[in-house]
């Protein structure tokens, strides 16, 4: 019996870090590979008037470029014709960057849901109660799919909008999961049948190997998929180190930012260009 539940938890840890952890990773603009991971400040906005960066702490707390234009606080600030060209390549990356993001966001939703979807399919107890969990976690997938396409799918990305979608739409069917997996094992126990015990731990081992056929091929896909921006998190940040222009308190515009900060290399001395 201990066996039969350490393997439950195994198969809840792993449906449940794979819903979790793949939004986390969205919702944290956050990428890992090597030593490459960066994350941002800033809420991101990405309209066909421009793209607007937003936060409530910290300066500045609104930069807007288009077109090689650049708004700051409010204010325009003038830029080279090389600096112009910059920020129109970084706006474009960005443009394309976030289309991808909430790919990776839908399809972590979808994995995290089948991870849940075998679970109930191996544990429920009943066809009816099958069909209820089922029905529900339906439900709570169209949700946070819809929720993606209406925010970063569309161009606008919010840091707290993965945190929100997991506590409203997908921790209670994650608990309610959990009771359902509980139940059966401790009516198994309690039951003091060697034949529901095994049974248990059949379906267990069912579990497991569904897991590892289905969702960690996904998963490994997934995880290659979000890799992939590295390079092209590591040119958006190459791209705002080679800025020549300076802010009003004469700081560079940092974006994005590296988890391993690192001082930035001074840039080749230019006129220094006030914001008018």
């Amino acid at each position: 019996m201990r066996r039969s539940l350490k393997m439950i938890a195994s198969a809840l840890a792993l449906g449940m870090g794979l819903t979790v952890g793949l939004q986390a990773q969205a919702h944290e603009f956050h990428i890992h590979h090597d030593q490459c991971g960066f994350d941002t400040d800033y809420d991101v906005q990405v309209t066909t008037a421009g793209v607007a960066f937003d936060r409530d702490g910290g300066k500045p707390s609104s930069v807007f470029m288009h077109d090689g234009r650049l708004r700051v606080d409010g204010r325009d600030i003038a830029v080279s014709a090389a600096d112009a060209t910059r920020l129109r390549d970084y706006e474009a990356q960005v443009r394309a960057l976030l289309p991808e993001v909430a790919g990776i966001a839908r399809e972590g939703v979808d994995i995290g849901f089948s991870a849940m979807s075998s679970v109930v399919a191996t544990f429920a107890e009943s066809p009816a109660e099958r069909s209820r969990l089922v029905e529900k976690m339906n439900s709570r997938h169209r949700q946070a799919l819809a929720q993606i396409d209406q925010g970063i799918g569309s161009g606008v990305w919010k840091r707290h909008a993965m945190d929100d979608m997991m506590e409203d739409g997908i921790s209670d069917t994650v608990s309610e999961l959990v009771s359902t997996v509980a139940a059966s094992a401790v009516k198994a126990a309690l039951s003091g049948d060697q034949s529901k015990v095994q049974a248990l731990e059949a379906r267990a081992d069912s579990l497991d190997k569904s897991i590892d056929q289905e969702v960690d091929a996904r998963a490994d896909k997934l995880e290659k998929r979000a890799d992939a921006l590295c390079p092209r998190l590591v040119e958006l940040d190459q791209l705002q180190q080679q800025f020549q222009f300076r802010l009003g308190d004469g700081s560079r515009l940092q974006l994005l930012n590296h988890e391993n900060a690192h001082p930035a290399k001074a840039a080749p001395k230019q006129p220094e260009v006030a914001s008018r």
